[in-house]
């Protein structure tokens, strides 16, 4: 207590010296100097970090499905599901990154140690393609098969890529939250650049990845799978350096301590007492003070949520009086109201994240089965064949085109017209839900007319639709302009309502919804081919896409996207956002998060 009192003391005179004002501090832990530190200089050294570490990333996983089944020789449906499963695993990582970050090491440290791990899993994946992955020399085109490998080299090969994962599921949540970090919420210039810090960061991240998906994607489609994971990894050495360059600019938080034991306090003081009735008001409600507190949720003394109902874990009963006297206070029986607000936030976003999983598993598709469905169409302009992956850069064209139109059109159009002003992050991703399904309905129409003008019994089925791919370019823009309200929403809607001592958990949950959205792609498909090749049948996904029915799983997706919103809507009426005090006497309650 007696530090923190220090760092309260050194604040408030901080605060007349020209510090900011949200309990940021600076890299010697002192209070961080708003003209020296932070703001967009550090902001656009992180999106430029981000555009690298996305090149890098997306120049493994955009080809990775068609990686499986040319150089690994696995089939169409088996490659998608590893393709799922590898995607689902590096989201599943954020959750590590995001708790070692807001309870030890801070969010500077842990990025900084992601993306370290990150690069050496590139720089094995590069050496194991190199010597050993591509042989024969020449094979991994799609004409020409590969030899079969042995159990070391599949083995050599998982472990790169599954670094990989954990190195940029490490970093992910945490370069987002970090980037924000640069802004000081409490000064109103600097609050709205950080509302637009989020969109500019999903567009670093979609402009990083149209590299990626165009020329690196050209690339390791003509076989030059070296290559262009070489190049990945050049890319994310690069990203290091130049986030590691930024160090003296950046603002911090500190971290707050394992949050686990706080939410597990809180649950078990709250079943102790579930039979107490608590009377109205907050005279009998315990808040930590100097004698017995604890400072997890100071985060620096930052700001404060305001009351909600429902305090059990922090009434006061006369034995808790008798112990907080004789100071044997039991963290186990007694809680904070602040400790018991922070659960009882996080607990009312699962509703709402739980109703992006289904948006997920629309996303992935274009990572596996937008790729295949592209690859069995005629991609040929000219003489020139253009790889199935690179499509996604209409996705990537598309974020740009929205996030624009959104801020430079639609966001000023709403002001005018609402009394309300822009529409909340709610609205936004809800959006994005209808978007989507017309995205999956898109995806289906066009399959449709690939297998009418298909060769029902092609041997290698590549190319066998005389359908262009370029017929594919709708579902692509469609995911894109969903993506700008999904997903910029989500960004923004739960680092805003996640409490000031677990950001990064609230960007977590971002890419947790990706990565159950991909686990939730690969059962779907897995249960799928076990219902739809009953008698001999083929499936819907088989290897030969001409002899089945992709357009009805898309029809599907659709369908459930639909039942998603209808919940989803539900969810969002129910929602009642956090409320904070900022130092300055204001709260956010008039910002409004219902639809």
């Amino acid at each position: 207590m007696a530090s923190l009192e220090v760092f309260k003391e050194a604040k408030s005179k901080g605060e007349q010296e020209g510090c900011t004002r949200d309990g940021s501090v600076d890299l010697h832990g002192r209070p961080a100097l708003r003209e020296r530190t932070g703001r967009w200089f550090a902001g656009v050294v992180i999106l430029l970090n981000q555009g690298l570490a996305t090149l890098a990333f997306f120049g493994v996983g955009v080809n990775l499905v068609l990686f499986l089944t040319r150089v690994l020789q696995q089939d169409n449906a088996g490659a998608a599901n590893s393709v799922s499963k590898w995607t689902g695993t590096v989201y599943i990582f954020s959750l590590v990154g995001a708790f070692l970050s807001d309870s030890y090491w801070g969010r500077y440290k842990t990025c900084a140690i992601f993306q370290l791990i990150f690069v050496i899993g590139l720089a094995l994946l590069s050496l194991a393609t190199q010597i050993s992955l591509l042989k024969p020399r020449g094979c991994g085109r799609g004409t020409s098969p590969c030899k079969p490998h042995s159990s070391w080299e599949i083995g050599l090969f998982y472990l790169s890529i599954y670094m990989v994962a954990l190195g940029n599921g490490g970093y992910q949540p945490n370069i987002a939250t970090f980037g924000a970090d640069q802004f000081d919420q409490e000064d109103p210039k600097e609050g709205r650049s950080k509302v637009s810090f989020f969109s500019y960061f999903y567009l670093a991240l979609n402009l990083g990845s149209l590299f990626s998906n165009t020329i690196l994607g050209y690339f390791e489609d003509e076989g030059m799978w070296a290559l262009g994971f070489w190049a990945s990894t050049a890319s994310a050495f690069a990203a290091l350096l130049l986030f590691l360059g930024g160090t003296k600019s950046y603002r911090h938080f500190r971290p707050t301590g394992n949050p686990l034991s706080r939410f597990a306090q809180v649950l078990v003081a709250a079943l102790n007492k579930w039979r107490e009735k608590i009377p109205p008001g907050e005279h009998n409600l315990y808040e930590a003070g100097a004698d017995h507190g604890s400072d997890h949720t100071a985060n620096g003394g930052a700001r404060k949520m305001l009351h909600t109902q429902g305090f059990k874990a922090a009434f006061l009963t006369s034995r808790d009086s008798e112990q907080l006297k004789q100071n044997a206070y039991n963290p186990w029986r007694l809680c904070p109201i602040s400790q018991v607000e922070e659960v009882k936030c996080i607990l009312r976003l699962l509703p709402i994240w739980l109703c992006t999983i289904i948006y997920s598993v629309v996303f992935t598709q274009m990572a596996s089965l937008f790729v295949e469905q592209g690859d069995a169409m005629n991609t040929n302009v000219s003489s020139f064949r253009i790889p199935p992956a690179s499509m996604s850069s209409f996705d990537i064209l598309s974020v740009a085109f929205f996030i624009f139109l959104y801020r430079r059109v639609v966001d000023p159009l709403v002001r005018r017209v609402r009394k309300k002003g822009s529409l909340t992050e709610l609205q936004r991703m809800g959006i994005g839900l209808i978007i989507a399904v017309a995205a999956m309905l898109s995806a289906g129409i066009v399959e449709c007319y690939r297998l009418k003008y298909a060769k029902k019994d092609c041997r290698h089925c590549q190319g066998s639709s005389s359908l262009s791919i370029f017929w594919q370019v709708p579902q692509y823009a469609l995911i894109g302009a969903s993506e700008v309200f999904m997903y910029v929403g989500q960004l923004e809607f739960f680092n805003a309502q996640a409490p000031d001592g677990l950001k990064s958990f609230g960007s977590a949950l971002c890419m947790t919804s990706i990565s159950l959205g991909n686990y939730v792609s690969s059962f779907l498909v897995s249960i799928v081919m076990k219902i739809s090749t009953v008698d001999n049948m083929p499936g819907w996904i088989p290897g030969n896409l001409n002899k089945g029915h992709l357009d009805r799983f898309y029809f599907l997706l659709a369908g459930l996207t639909a039942v998603d919103l209808v919940i989803y809507i539900a969810c969002a009426r129910w929602y009642t956002s956090m409320k904070l005090e900022g130092n300055h006497g204001e709260n956010n309650e008039e910002a409004g998060y219902g639809v």
